[in-house]
This record gives structure tokens, sequence and C-alpha cells, in this order.
């Protein structure tokens, strides 16, 4: 799976956009959708922390943080937005932070509450997607290119009108 950093080199302005969307109300904002223990899905709203390095999530003790311990599939959609129907959602597998280091670098600038039994996890990105619901639009996807999916890594569909597919 690719990191935050890697999808952000290779496809700029989607990061970009999917940053933007996931802090568009200021700290980060989105559902979070894991895969529970009889495969069932599993959404909460959650707060990722997306930098330079990465793509982290504080997760506390529940049975969100039990299910990214079991299976480590993630799901992670921004929070819509009010002025427009752009949605974004990155997916792939969360795994725990070992590195101190990055761990209290990330408490430090996020305030994380030290009484609180949380753990950290860098969600590793396997796929995203950016779509304006606009006429003629397309959603522009991207997909990590070592996940052992078919396919180009980056797709934009030719914008062309609904009809204009139909009749084709």
């Amino acid at each position: 799976m690719a990191t935050w950093t890697e999808f952000a080199a290779a496809t700029p302005w989607l990061a970009s956009s999917i940053r933007a969307l996931l802090h568009q109300y200021g700290p980060g904002m989105g559902y979070l959708a894991t895969v529970r223990a009889d495969g069932g899905p599993r959404v909460h709203p959650v707060s990722p922390v997306v930098t330079d390095e990465g793509l982290y999530c504080f997760v506390i003790d529940s049975p969100k943080r039990r299910d990214l311990e079991r299976d480590g599939r993630y799901a992670l959609h921004a929070f819509p937005a009010e002025d427009s129907d752009v949605e974004a959602y990155v997916s792939g597998r969360a795994r725990p932070v070992t590195s101190i280091a990055t761990v209290e670098h990330l408490v430090r600038q996020h305030r994380a509450a030290p009484t609180v039994d949380w753990r950290l996890y860098e969600l590793t990105v396997e796929s995203a997607l950016l779509h304006r619901h606009e006429a003629g639009a397309y959603p522009n996807t991207w997909r990590d290119p070592a996940a052992g999916r078919n396919g180009p890594a980056h797709e934009r569909r030719p914008r062309k009108p609904f009809l204009q597919l139909v009749a084709a």
C-alpha cells in the first residue's frame, strides 16, 4: 500500500483536493468505515490528521479500533461540503504507528489527550476518489499500482454529456 506521501507525489492535485475536503471545516473531519468481525461495515466520524509525512488517525479504545487491529481495512470519506456536491474518499489499510518520534510529534502538534486510551494509526492509500457532481463530470480515481489491481493507476474519464454516452 502507498503512503499518503507516495499518493500525493503520484497525483498532487487529487491529494490536494482530498486534503482540502478533509480540512474544509478546520481540523480534519471524515467518516471512517471499518470491517466488523461479522463482515459488515462500521462507520463513525473521526478527525484524520493529514500531514506532508502521512495520513493518520488517533483511535480510542472502541469496537472501531478492534476492527482495525483485527482486519485493518478502512475507507475514509470526507464530510459533505456545504457549498457543493463534491465528495472524496480514500481506502486502504490502517497500521499502528510504532515510531515514538512520529507519535510524539503528532501528539504535540494535535494536542492528543494523554489521559485517553488512544492508538495512532497510519492510513495507507490503496485507492482514492474525488467526484464533482456536475453535468458531464466523471469521478477522478487513483489506485496504488503496487496493490495488484488491473487497469491504469490514475483514471480520468473524458467529459461527455450523459446523452452522448447513452447514444453511443
